[in-house]
């Protein structure tokens, strides 16, 4: 059982998260989310913690980005796009429940300090940006962090809001360059 209330875009989400977890769940009706679903997720994050697991595309990162500047406390979890997606389709509904689980067990949450333990320069020396690998290598980094696929920019945001150390980030690394050779 999770102890957190997990916050889904939709009802085939609902599904996938119940095969793979025992938890309690608020769905967003995706962009229909209203005052009212807004006010029961503050609640949940007041009463027993909230994870947002939203589906890994633009859309999902909207209403995570909404939920979060509405909502403070909330911890995050990312599903790798490889393992959300089917038939061009991405969405947790996808998942399998082992994929599920993994992202659950990586669960982030941000911090409240002003963070920069990361800078630019740390994604150009490692081809994160700048090259033509740098989204699959950034792909493959933020699926062994557990901050899920970004571009430069917020992948960067990610680094340093989520609390990702320096030895997480050298050992997801050496991880990834093992994978893609």
């Amino acid at each position: 059982m999770i102890k957190e209330v997990i916050v889904v875009e939709g009802r085939d989400d609902v599904s996938a998260v119940k095969r793979a977890v025992d938890a309690e769940i608020i769905t967003t009706h995706g962009f229909g989310i209203t005052k009212k679903t807004i006010d029961r997720i503050r609640f949940a994050q007041e009463k027993k913690g909230v994870i947002i697991f939203t589906d890994p595309d633009f859309a999902g990162e909207k209403i995570r980005k909404y939920i979060t500047d509405r909502v403070d406390g909330c911890k995050h979890a990312f599903l790798p796009r490889d393992e959300a997606t089917k038939k061009g389709d991405i969405g947790i509904e996808n998942a399998t429940p082992e994929s599920i689980i993994a992202a659950l067990e990586k669960v982030r949450s941000v911090t409240t300090e002003k963070r920069e333990e990361f800078k630019k320069i740390d994604l150009i020396r490692n081809d994160l940006v700048g090259s033509d690998k740098a989204t699959k290598r950034r792909d493959r980094m933020g699926k062994g962090l557990g901050i899920g696929y970004a571009n430069g920019k917020q992948f960067l945001h990610r680094l340093n809001n989520y609390g990702i150390t320096r030895e997480e980030f050298n050992l997801a690394l050496e991880e990834m360059k093992r994978e893609l050779k």
